[in-house]
């Protein structure tokens, strides 16, 4: 069974998407953390006892990965027309326990096993070979922390929740039948669209906002 893990914002530059975030939530988003082997850094906002917002950007100050860097952000002009066309919640991350088992039936869609470290403890992340978004960004990333929860609450915590989170595509029929194979529980719902869209409803001190 798959899990909402986190939401992801995948900007051009940290500061773009701090800035893109705080003009839709009223929320400062802290610093998160570097990943060396991927040549990216982020910031880390709490959503709920399990689940949280990612904002994620190549990091200028790091040397460049020996394999393609995840979240399609080695193509920067890709990532910039998305974020000029208002894609900038543009994917979510899945966790799972058993990563080796969904790659056995699902690895054409979501990528191949790759082991990482980190503060909190090694894990694995499943990457396409040219480390793009998994089916352009319909499908989930799945991270496997090997049995550990999500840091959250080492995160900063304003009181923000995710109420829902809504994908526009072409083909929703298509997505939900991957849904169900890949046995995502409580799936984000999906809804006719031109385009591949996404939407989060997050309830914050300030009220219901959007993010997108």
């Amino acid at each position: 069974m798959l899990h909402l893990d986190h939401i992801t914002v995948i900007a051009p530059s940290l500061a773009d998407g701090v800035a893109h975030v705080q003009a839709c939530l009223d929320i400062d988003v802290p610093f998160g953390r570097r990943h060396q082997d991927m040549g990216t850094h982020n910031h880390l906002l709490r959503l709920g006892e399990s689940v949280y917002l990612e904002i994620i950007a190549v990091d200028p100050d790091a040397q460049s990965p020996a394999r393609p860097r995840w979240f399609g952000l080695d193509d920067r002009a890709a990532v910039r027309a998305a974020w000029e066309r208002g894609l900038r919640l543009r994917g979510w991350v899945a966790r799972t326990d058993a990563i080796d088992s969904v790659l056995s039936e699902h690895a054409g869609v979501l990528g191949r096993k790759v082991a990482f470290s980190s503060h909190n403890g090694d894990f694995f992340f499943a990457i396409p070979q040219d480390g793009s978004l998994p089916l352009d960004g319909a499908a989930p990333s799945v991270i496997d922390r090997q049995g550990k929860p999500p840091s959250v609450a080492a995160m900063a915590d304003p009181g923000a929740r995710l109420r829902a989170v809504i994908i526009e595509h072409p083909e929703p029929d298509r997505i939900a039948a991957l849904y169900g194979r890949l046995g995502i529980a409580d799936p984000p719902e999906i809804r006719q669209g031109d385009g591949l869209r996404y939407r989060a409803l997050i309830q914050t001190p300030g009220g219901l906002r959007e993010l997108t």
